[in-house]
């Protein structure tokens, strides 16, 4: 019962994802193809509320549920994240899923994502065992 208000957060973000259309397949490979706005809006918004809800956090002193500050340290650039991001693009296109919108997509009965989401967890491990041999 005490992490019921991270249940329900997920809930209230998958129903989100599916309202805003962002696990259609259909809406992500327009995206892909240039052919359709839809999804560069989406992340748009995203960010942009991200940027406020930062800025929020950091005026306002907000903490965590659990009361603990929330930190947020600074970020350095490394070009394993342009080879990282590539990756995940690919991926992204190819599979028409990102981490956020599979458990979603697997909710509503799309079982076939499970290969998705399988490959996903299996890139993870793999990423753990090759870090520290990966150029930085």
């Amino acid at each position: 019962m005490k992490n019921i208000k991270y249940l329900i957060a997920g809930i209230f973000f998958g129903i989100v994802l599916v309202k805003a259309q962002v696990i259609s397949w259909f809406r992500i490979q327009e995206m892909f193809q240039l052919t359709s706005f839809h999804m560069y809006g989406v992340i748009g918004v995203g960010v942009i509320t991200g940027m406020i809800s930062i800025q929020v956090i950091k005026r306002f002193g907000i903490k965590t549920f659990d009361g603990q500050p929330i930190t947020i340290p600074p970020k350095k650039f490394d070009k394993g994240q342009i080879f990282g991001g590539l990756i995940f693009g690919i991926g992204w296109a190819i599979t028409g899923a990102c981490p956020g919108p599979l458990f979603a997509q697997i909710g509503l009965g799309f079982t076939v994502v499970l290969i998705t989401l399988l490959s996903a967890i299996g890139g993870t491990w793999v990423y753990g065992l090759w870090e520290k041999k990966l150029p930085h």
